[in-house]
């Protein structure tokens, strides 16, 4: 009979793998909903932060995965509170 033992190492291992994956699966979930939010916004309150309607429906349309600031004066999501 043949099974697999995993060790303290491996077990740690596999912790930080799945605490990254977390992490990095929240900061989509935060830049989907802080895009969503962005392209509501009125003409207003765009202009309050220095953005174009232009830059906010860009902005908006990028993927999820695709978490690198691309706008001047935003944050990346994980850096936003």
């Amino acid at each position: 009979m043949s099974g697999h033992v995993l060790t303290r190492p491996v077990l740690r291992r596999r912790q930080r793998v799945s605490a990254g994956w977390l992490a990095w699966l929240a900061a989509a979930m935060h830049a989907i909903e802080s895009r969503r939010r962005l392209a509501e916004m009125d003409d207003r309150m765009l202009q309050d932060i220095g953005i174009s309607r232009a830059d906010a429906l860009e902005e908006a349309a990028r993927a999820p995965w695709d978490l690198k600031p691309n706008l001047p004066g935003l944050n990346a999501p994980w850096q936003m509170r």
